[in-house]
């Protein structure tokens, strides 16, 4: 049976913009390609990635960002089933994490496969036991404005 990871917008944006664990993240996505790995992705995230690149680079880079990420290797959600909805808001409620974050944590748990990531915001739930992470590594420190 192939692995398995969800995804979340640290992950996307790092890869988009070349940054240290871009090839890390080459790999999970040739991967995912062959069929031995099973990547996840909620639609949030994608939005999420898209609002960023649009106020940080304008509105023609992220509709370039979001045709390429619709292309990758990646099972994508776009719906909130009620065991989603109620697993991340569980885990919003008890932990400091964003609301988009508590999906992909949530994701992650209700599919039984680790958080790709390097977003320290999780620590706390793997710190937990709330969540399985796998660290994307040359991470750079998150800091969302």
């Amino acid at each position: 049976m192939a692995k398995g990871y969800v995804l979340d917008s640290f992950a996307l944006i790092g890869y988009l913009e070349n940054e240290p664990f871009a090839e890390e993240m080459e790999g999970v996505f040739r991967d995912a390609a062959r069929g031995e790995t099973r990547l996840y992705l909620h639609a949030i995230h994608l939005g999420e990635v898209y609002y960023i690149t649009y106020r940080e680079k304008g509105k023609d880079v992220a509709d370039l960002a979001y045709t390429r990420i619709k292309g990758f290797p990646v099972s994508f959600v776009d719906r909130i089933r009620e065991e989603l909805l109620l697993t991340a808001s569980s885990l919003k409620a008890r932990f400091r994490i964003s609301y988009a974050d508590s999906f992909a944590a949530a994701l992650a748990k209700i599919n039984r496969v680790p958080l790709l990531s390097g977003d320290p915001e999780f620590e706390s739930l793997q710190e937990n036991g709330e969540l399985n992470m796998a660290w994307l590594r040359s991470a750079p420190p998150f800091i969302e404005e």
